[in-house]
């Protein structure tokens, strides 16, 4: 498909709605978010979204006794995903956004099918759209859902959103002396100690050549410094 250069999609983890808190939703983390999204979208940006579903539960967690099957773990992990995609949907709305969800499990009463053209329907109309659900299968992470998604609807870039300012050779938060990674391609991305997605993700976006840009998307203004090649913007990007 052809890339839309101003079409993204951002993906963040449930993690980052829970805040300090760890577990569940934090509303002024909802409205932090809708306002960022918000100052993209009026720049003319338009904007999908993916959410993973930790703030409540992890498949491979939840399934690491062996008291549930992971392939259970992993729905129940989808179910949480569309709790979050429907909260940031409501949060979009009230920001004055209109937003679709589309969720790759059927449920009629609160999000669409994933339909592919409706979606990029929705985005040529100036609404965002939230892909729940994953891809819909087990043993696949939001981070691949993220890049699937990215590539069938044509986006120029997924924008993995953090809480630190793009790559480093090691933790940041562990060792003082780490340095920023600006650009690496795919391959460097695979190593062990990067890891910016799970492989599969990498490989996916390595395969549909869709750069892969990571940031910290609480510090605020930063997202729109990227899109806007602002010398001022903290990121790194993965490509070939």
């Amino acid at each position: 498909m052809k890339r839309i250069i101003k079409r993204i999609l951002i993906k963040f983890s449930g993690e980052a709605l829970a805040g300090v808190d760890g577990f569940g939703i934090n509303t002024k983390i909802l409205k932090y978010l809708a306002d960022e999204i918000k100052s993209v979208i009026n720049e003319g940006f338009e904007v999908a979204i993916v959410i993973g579903g930790g703030n409540f539960i992890r498949g491979v967690s939840a399934a690491k006794d062996g008291i549930i099957r992971r392939t259970s773990g992993d729905y129940m992990g989808m179910l949480a995903t569309v709790i979050n995609a429907v909260a940031m949907q409501e949060a979009l709305e009230n920001n004055g956004l209109e937003v679709r969800v589309q969720s790759a499990i059927k449920m009629e009463e609160i999000a669409e099918n994933f339909i592919v053209r409706r979606a990029i329907r929705h985005l040529e109309k100036g609404r965002v759209v939230i892909f729940a659900a994953g891809t819909g299968n087990p043993f696949f992470t939001t981070d691949t859902a993220g890049v699937l998604r990215a590539s069938e609807i044509g986006a120029s870039a997924i924008i993995k959103a953090t809480k630190v300012d793009g790559i480093y050779d090691k933790d940041p938060n562990k060792f003082s002396d780490a340095i920023l990674l600006k650009e690496i391609n795919y391959e460097d991305a695979l190593k062990e100690n990067i890891r910016v997605m799970d492989d599969t993700a990498i490989a996916l976006a390595r395969e549909n050549s869709l750069p892969v840009i990571v940031c910290d998307m609480f510090k605020k203004g930063n997202l729109l410094k990227i899109l806007k090649h602002d010398n001022d913007a903290k990121y790194s990007i993965v490509k070939q």
